[in-house]
């Protein structure tokens, strides 16, 4: 126990160095995971992590990277978007596939073996492609929209791989493996089928049971079993862990419960799939390096150029302008995680030898590196190779993937947050409303409006609900630790989005006010203003006199009645 200990104590203490470090250099932390691997592996001097239970606790960094990407493409999104993200998504990755498992093939590689190189090259890095577009403040760029969500639906289509695998290596002959390949591929029907209809029949209940507790300790329990128990499922048809979770996590993308399921599954993803990349790092044998080398260098090289040139290829066949083409095929030039997952699996499976397995890792690793150093000078090597000036303008062919209208996050569907609803749904302006009471979720999207469960405090699930791209956060919470830590949060992560708080006195405004809030209305000082108001109607005072009165009030931060209220209080008044 205590050896134990003393190893994840190291392994802690070189993963914060090492990520730490990258983060300060704005490397992909990905790639600092794997040299933590890489430093504790077996196969470099110093001391070497050897517990046996951890390649198992790292598999579920991939369920869980799984059920997170289920969550976020669930089927009413997978086929409202199966033409132009899906369809060059899929397409990519059966093109890049085939040409590589070709090539590879005529060098001499046994098919199956050629075959899973193929996909590993299919795959980009959807982490290190978000994380470089938004520190370049590219992320709602057209070539970054459409990249990126290429990237995300490269991993959605790669899920078919996760049944492929296995089978390639346990079955013998054409006729055993065509066998094999149909039975896996019934099981993943019926895999789909008992996980469709259980969730259709059973998440949302069960969840709405489980949230009307309010526990966010009961919460968390009930997401890690649900994920677990749909990996257990298609473990036990023989098919990968990670099918199962994605199965799971597509028809949870279609609840009220969504973005919270997403925050709270987060931190467990990230660590775990931090453990992963530190498990791939340690079969990463540098002393194999030199005798692999080469391989590995043409390896990181038919990557880099069979997606730029297919990714560009594709996009412009698809009627957009060329420098944004180049752009695209730029930033899915880099190789991807889900490729390792891939390796593992087929190292796994004995589909492919140790040394492919190798040249295959530091391909993909090469790949990552240098795809870092083209998403970074995107912009100027897509000019070079178009020919054509930098900063050329939006292209219109790819503005059906950037938002054509401001959306609005209001932090509680009470009474105010109803109201502001109703007011933002008559003005034609879309809006999402947060709320952590079960029965106003319920009520909310029985009335038509965008409603889900969630504590907008919860940084987590504001990141969830990509809070920084809002155009107004409302927060009508009747809760002002809430509102504070709400505010704070987002000042901090996103300080661009303006936001309007709901306030009790002016003390609370006060507060609000100096957290961030552009404006923090006190309830109760204007309910006092509005009845005033209309006694001087009443007396037939003029409406633009009384509306001037109220301003003139408000401008002056309410003081007026303020001293009027602390001259009532002094003795002798």
């Amino acid at each position: 126990m205590m050896d134990n200990l003393a190893q994840i104590l190291m392994l802690l203490s070189v993963a914060v160095t090492v990520v730490v470090a990258f983060q300060q250099l704005h490397v992909p932390t990905s790639i600092g995971y794997l040299l933590v691997g890489l430093i504790l592996g077996p196969h470099t001097i110093g001391p070497t992590f050897d517990i046996p239970e951890f390649k198992t606790l790292a598999e579920f960094g991939v369920v869980f990277l799984l059920f997170t990407i289920g969550l976020n493409y669930s089927l009413p999104q997978l086929h409202a978007l199966r033409h132009q993200v899906l369809g060059l998504g899929t397409a990519q990755v059966l093109l890049v596939t085939v040409l590589v498992t070709l090539v590879l093939w005529a060098a001499g590689l046994p098919g199956s073996a050629a075959f899973v190189t193929g996909a590993v090259f299919a795959q980009s890095s959807s982490t290190i492609i978000s994380s470089q577009l938004s520190e370049q403040a590219e992320q709602n760029s057209p070539h970054g929209r459409l990249g990126l969500a290429m990237s995300v639906f490269q991993d959605v289509t790669a899920v078919p791989f996760l049944v492929v695998i296995p089978v390639l290596g346990t079955a013998v002959g054409s006729l055993a493996l065509a066998g094999s390949l149909g039975w896996a591929m019934g099981k993943a029907v019926l895999a789909f089928a008992l996980v469709f209809f259980a969730g259709r029949w059973l998440l949302r209940p069960l969840f709405q049971l489980v949230t009307r507790r309010r526990s966010a300790e009961v919460l968390t329990l009930t997401v890690l079993l649900v994920a677990l128990l749909a990996a257990w499922t298609t473990s036990t048809l023989g098919l990968s862990l990670a099918f199962g979770a994605f199965l799971v996590g597509m028809m949870l993308g279609e609840t009220e419960f969504r973005f919270q399921v997403e925050s709270t599954i987060r931190p467990f993803r990230d660590v775990l799939l931090g453990l992963f990349f530190v498990g791939i790092g340690t079969l990463i044998d540098p002393a194999a390096i030199p005798g692999i080398w080469h391989w590995a260098v043409m390896g990181a090289a038919l990557i880099i150029v069979s997606k730029l040139l297919l990714v560009t290829l594709m996009v412009r066949m698809s009627g957009i302008a060329t420098p944004t083409a180049w752009r695209v095929g730029l930033l899915l030039a880099v190789g991807g995680e889900f490729g390792f997952a891939l390796i593992a699996i087929a190292l796994d499976a004995s589909v492919i030898d140790v040394r492919l397995g190798q040249i295959a890792l530091t391909s993909v690793f090469f790949s990552m590196v240098a795809g870092s150093v083209l998403i970074r000078f995107n912009e100027s090597i897509a000019a070079c190779l178009s020919h054509t000036q930098r900063d050329a303008g939006t292209d219109p062919a790819v503005s059906v993937l950037d938002a054509d209208e401001p959306r609005v996050l209001i932090g509680g569907y009470g009474r105010v947050g109803h109201t502001i609803a109703v007011l933002l749904q008559d003005s034609g302006i879309a809006f999402m409303a947060i709320d952590t009471d079960m029965t106003r979720v319920a009520q909310g999207r029985a009335d038509g409006h965008q409603v889900v469960y969630g504590d907008v405090s919860d940084p987590e699930l504001l990141t969830a609900l990509q809070a920084e791209q809002a155009s107004l956060l409302v927060l009508s919470v009747d809760d002002f630790a809430v509102a504070m830590q709400t505010i704070t949060y987002m000042r901090s992560a996103a300080p661009q989005v303006p936001i309007i708080a709901r306030a009790r006195d002016l003390e609370s405004s006060s507060r609000l006010l100096a957290a961030g809030a552009i404006h923090a209305y006190p309830e109760t000082i204007e309910a006092s203003l509005r009845l005033g108001g209309f006694a001087l109607k009443v007396l037939r005072v003029p409406v633009n006199d009384i509306d001037l009165l109220m301003q003139e009030v408000r401008d002056r931060d309410y003081k007026p009645v303020l001293e009027e209220d602390d001259d009532a209080g002094k003795p002798g008044t």
